[in-house]
């Protein structure tokens, strides 16, 4: 019916006029089908009336209209009469799969372990198609350690269920388990799918794990799901998130992109993570031109790309064209890379009244990059107020204390920076440590400031320390209140030389912000090597060459 393009309302008229019984056994499978194509062509109304006129609605008439609303919590509602019928009817799989759909959009996640429940007393639990569902409910309402479980207890696995945990994980930041359950599938026989393959590669650009990325590359074009849309763009986001944007602009121009919107979009995340401004806003004409209507994420890469070139009157400009020109509601992101732009560019007093004036409230994003612009401008005066409001929301949030210390250091405001560390000591919130790695032949090399851990240690602080007396005599002058410690300037300028990120060279990933001492040698480091550098920090990504960086020291 739905495929012949006729309305179904003419259908059902038919149906009446014929004497079609809908309280015939005989007549339900029609019927059922009528619940689901009244559902597809929108009129829900229809569906919940026709659903009503059968007198003896079974599982499968139950279920199709459950599927009906299964964007609403209306589906929710429609369960609880099922379970209260007189018939007692019961769910299916089907039934269970398709509530599950609407449990993982709701903002309250309290009814899936219920559903949990009552799987166990139904015996549907082992299902593959059940479990799935379970996954992936557990998956995004945060809860990892729940769909691992399921996955672990569950007698036989099939693509779905592999392709199930390898995305939950991989969307709760979780890489390496993600990696681990694809190796498994793989050691199992089990076939990839699009979904699975888009999921792992979704991971490993999470951890920019570039060999492994090149691996599932490989990978992907031998079981010939490379050409998959998915898949093409979960490549093209993890080169670009490995640094690797000219293998991704490779992928991006091979690929018939026509008019799918998330190719674009990948394509310029991964030029906005490098404040390559010129080639996000060459890829966004070039996209108009082919008539694709940019949405949300695609202004966020444009405003990704400005904010990280420091550039605030453009990054202000694009965002009024994204509600003016195209009428698209910005999100609380695409005003914090507008607030941070213009921080950075000493227009701080602008970015406090566009966070105070927004149509949301400040997250703890946007009182950390306050924070960040009071350290980067050195403006000391605002940098209490802003961290007691993020302090407000995430007390335990390090990173305030940090920036907070940097500030008053920044200032020489010792005094100030002795009080900062001891309210942190008081109020016993402890410093992420900060860890720069390095991949080498699919194997995580990971270092900390002052590691001594390695097996090559001995090699590697030789080879360290000879760069620094290189560098030194090209003019590196160590950026000395890097380290708030009371130690004599002669153990500072050497404890500088071990921190993490001078450990793990050539091309390194860090968890936090790159340290300005360490971004500063690099740029005398790769004069004296010869060669390209590449850092990715918590913020962005920096290329060091020929003694300058790519971020144009605004990071």
């Amino acid at each position: 019916m739905a495929e012949s393009g006729i309305d179904p309302r003419c259908v059902h008229v038919e149906a009446i006029k014929k004497g079609i019984n809908p309280s015939s056994r005989e007549n339900r499978v029609f019927f059922n089908n009528l619940i689901t194509v009244y559902a597809n062509s929108n009129l829900h109304s229809s569906a919940l009336q026709l659903f009503h006129s059968i007198p003896r609605p079974n599982t499968v008439t139950w279920t199709s209209i459950i599927t009906a609303f299964s964007n609403s919590p209306i589906a929710v509602g429609l369960f609880i009469s099922m379970l209260r019928h007189p018939r007692r009817t019961l769910p299916n799989a089907r039934t269970f799969a398709t509530l599950l759909k609407t449990c993982a959009s709701l903002p309250n996640h309290s009814l899936s372990p219920q559903l949990h429940s009552l799987s166990f007393k139904l015996c549907l639990h082992n299902s593959p198609f059940v479990a799935s569902a379970f996954i992936s409910v557990y998956s995004k309402s945060g809860n990892w350690n729940a769909a691992c479980k399921v996955f672990d207890e569950m007698p036989y696995r099939d693509e779905v269920c592999f392709a199930a945990i390898i995305n939950g994980l991989a969307q709760n930041k979780r890489p390496i388990d993600s990696l681990h359950y694809f190796i498994l599938m793989k050691r199992q026989s089990i076939p990839s799918t699009f979904h699975s393959i888009s999921g792992v590669l979704c991971a490993i650009s999470r951890a920019a794990m570039l060999e492994l990325c090149m691996a599932i590359h490989a990978h992907a074009v031998i079981t010939g799901l490379d050409l998959d849309i998915y898949v093409a763009t979960a490549l093209i986001d993890g080169y670009g998130k490995c640094g690797l944007v000219e293998e991704a602009r490779k992928l991006f121009n091979e690929f018939e992109i026509g008019s799918n919107l998330a190719l674009w979009n990948a394509m310029m995340a991964a030029y906005a993570l490098q404040g390559s401004k010129e080639n996000v806003i060459e890829l966004f004409n070039s996209m108009e031109k082919r008539g694709v209507r940019p949405d949300e994420y695609t202004f966020l890469a444009i405003l990704t790309a400005f904010y990280n070139a420091g550039m605030a009157i453009e990054t202000e400009m694009w965002l009024n064209k994204m509600k003016l020109d195209y009428k698209l509601n910005p999100w609380i992101e695409h005003y914090t890379c507008l607030i941070g732009a213009m921080g950075r560019s000493g227009r701080l007093e602008e970015a406090k009244e566009v966070a105070s004036t927004m149509p949301y409230e400040p997250d703890a994003a946007v009182y950390r990059v306050l924070l960040s612009n009071c350290a980067s401008i050195g403006n000391a005066d605002s940098a209490w107020s802003l961290a007691e409001k993020l302090w407000e929301i995430e007390p335990n949030d390090d990173s305030a204390y940090v920036i907070l210390s940097n500030v008053y250091a920044g200032a020489s405001m010792w005094e100030e920076v002795k009080k900062v560390w001891k309210m942190m000591r008081e109020r016993g919130v402890k410093k992420e440590v900060a860890r720069s790695w390095i991949e080498v032949r699919g194997q995580n090399h990971v270092f900390f400031a002052g590691d001594k851990r390695h097996y090559r240690n001995e090699e590697i602080r030789a080879k360290v320390k000879e760069l620094m007396v290189e560098i030194e005599k090209l003019g590196y002058v160590a950026k000395l209140d890097e380290i708030l410690h009371e130690v004599e300037e002669k153990e500072k300028r050497e404890f500088l030389w071990w921190h993490g990120e001078k450990l793990a060279p050539l091309r390194i990933l860090k968890n936090l912000r790159m340290c300005r001492d360490c971004h500063e040698a690099f740029k005398y480091i790769g004069v004296v090597a010869e060669r390209e550098i590449i850092v990715r920090d918590v913020h962005r990504y920096h290329r060091f060459l020929n003694g300058s960086c790519s971020c144009g020291d605004s990071w």
